[in-house]
């Protein structure tokens, strides 16, 4: 009896073993995508593949915007997460102090100077302004402390393709060769007119704008807080959905009436769903909280006791990006994706100050300034098993590290015929190699500069007169001109800055105006 249960116990167990096996190999080579004739894996099995990569960028969010980062008012859990389930960066920085070039930087992994993305993509509004137009923008550019650089030819200037260059190689190019689904969801700002649109630089897909800013809503929304900046330099450009302020999907217009933070989300989880059995790359560049300045009521009255309703509109804006990424975030975990998938979040500058929503204290400046307050910006990277969770990094980073990061971790190699100036950081967050991913670190827009070598870091404003050495390891707040004191090194970074623009190209296109920016009651100008 014993010998015939023993042989029943086999052959069951064998039986179970061989069906476990026909409905892997049966799920495995029958599972389809809703790709013609492609054969893929469920989300389950995907774990053995090439991760996902989701980036996330913000707009304009502050470096104490966030409760991690030292905000008292502002809760934001679900972006805080990212930091808690991967790492939190200290001293983290975007490769410009405004939109189009710091977003130029992170897709290519390169300086955006090197290819002559020096300056902003300018609105194309699709008319040119009548006379009255034009006088009235001049009129109210004067108001709010910005003037035409003179010299500037209109006619020839307009006939300059402003964007990202087909000679570069965006992530989502060199990724989408690699067999990776791309999306680019969001603020595009890196090109606004034909040869220069995201499926033409490696997105197979598209939801979002073409240019800096847009409405989040219809201004007759009843469920949304309004509120006019007329004090901000982007005002005029922004309430409206003309031009390159249009949405799109794939380059055909879209009347859309929800609120596009939510609306965003929306459009990044059912993508998520519909490629969750192949490795994607998904580009979310948010344009929360960038103005104009328009919040959920919901979110609003989430801040009663905030007296200023300009700062409880911001507060209210970056609640609903917090909501956004956790659902993004969430959508991940239930699919069993999340474990296989590196998101980075980060912003593409500092807090604009001039919105006096945010100030960046105790940061000195904020967005169109070299100072720290204009470049230093939150930045997480979640990657499980192969980062530990809950880590700081103290060591300074950029955003050009995003690229050759997120390579590195989908086993890319990095195109061979050009300098990268981003780092892979994965080695550095895995104690794998000492020392700082950076030793030096550069920016430039025309006659605003800055250089940070070690600890020390030298701002020039040359339409201003200023130069200004500071020891950001004691004095991060930029209090303390050292240039008398320490006349050698601002030699010497000067010499390394020399070096450093000697291999940069001439802007493709000029900056057509200054802004003047205050930093603690002194105006500095910034070239757009």
């Amino acid at each position: 009896m014993k010998f015939h249960k023993k042989r029943k116990d086999a052959l069951f167990a064998a039986l179970s073993l061989a069906v476990t096996l026909a409905v892997f190999l049966i799920t495995a080579f029958t599972y389809k995508d809703k790709t013609p004739g492609k054969k893929s894996l469920p989300a389950s099995i995907q774990a053995a593949t090439k991760p996902n990569i989701v980036v996330i960028l913000a707009d304009d969010l502050g470096y104490t915007d966030l409760a991690s980062y030292g905000n008292k008012i502002v809760q934001t859990p679900n972006i805080d997460a990212l930091g808690k389930e991967g790492i939190r960066f200290t001293q983290a920085y975007s490769s410009a102090p405004i939109c189009s070039p710091s977003r130029a930087g992170l897709l290519t992994g390169r300086y955006q100077q090197r290819f002559g993305f020096e300056f902003l993509v300018p609105q194309n509004t699709g008319q040119k302004p009548s006379p009255e137009q034009m006088q009235k923008l001049l009129a109210f550019q004067a108001k709010v402390g910005s003037s035409r650089e003179p010299g500037i030819d209109e006619e020839a200037f307009n006939k300059i393709g402003k964007g990202l260059p087909e000679s570069e190689i965006s992530l989502a190019k060199l990724l989408k060769q690699n067999g990776y689904k791309t999306a680019i969801i969001g603020k595009w700002h890196v090109g606004e007119t034909e040869g220069f649109y995201p499926q033409q630089r490696g997105f197979d897909y598209h939801y979002g704008f073409y240019s800096g800013l847009t409405l989040y809503s219809p201004e007759s929304d009843p469920s949304v807080v309004d509120k006019h900046l007329p004090w901000a330099l982007s005002e005029s450009a922004a309430w409206h959905r003309n031009g390159s302020n249009r949405l799109v999907r794939n380059n055909q217009d879209v009347d859309e009436k929800q609120y596009l933070t939510d609306k965003f989300a929306d459009e990044a989880i059912a993508y998520i769903e519909q490629n969750k059995t192949n490795p994607f790359f998904l580009y979310l560049p948010f344009n929360a909280p960038h103005d104009p300045f328009q919040a959920k009521q919901s979110d609003f009255d989430k801040y009663p006791n905030v007296s200023d309703s300009t700062k409880r509109v911001y507060y209210g804006m970056i609640t609903g990006l917090d909501n956004a990424v956790g659902r993004i975030h969430q959508k991940l975990k239930d699919l069993g994706l999340d474990k296989n998938t590196i998101i980075v979040f980060t912003s593409d500058n500092g807090g604009a100050t001039y919105t006096r929503g945010t100030d960046n204290a105790p940061l000195r400046g904020g967005k169109l300034s070299h100072f720290e307050g204009g470049y230093s910006v939150p930045y997480f990277i979640k990657y499980p098993g192969k980062i530990t969770a809950g880590k700081e990094y103290t060591l300074p980073v950029s955003n050009l590290d995003i690229f050759p990061t997120v390579a590195a971790a989908a086993g890319v190699k990095l195109p061979t015929d050009r300098e990268y100036d981003g780092v892979n950081l994965l080695p550095f967050l895995n104690n794998q190699k000492q020392g700082a991913p950076h030793e030096t670190l550069y920016w430039r827009s025309g006659y605003s500069k800055a250089i940070r070598k070690g600890d020390y870091k030298l701002y020039i404003n040359e339409r201003n007169g200023k130069q200004l050495l500071f020891n950001l390891a004691k004095d991060r707040s930029e209090t303390k001109d050292l240039c008398a004191e320490h006349p050698e090194k601002v030699k010497e970074l000067l010499a390394d800055l020399k070096t450093w623009e000697s291999k940069l190209q001439t802007p493709t296109w000029p900056h057509r105006t200054n802004s003047t920016i205050e930093v603690n009651g002194e105006k500095y100008f910034f070239p757009i």
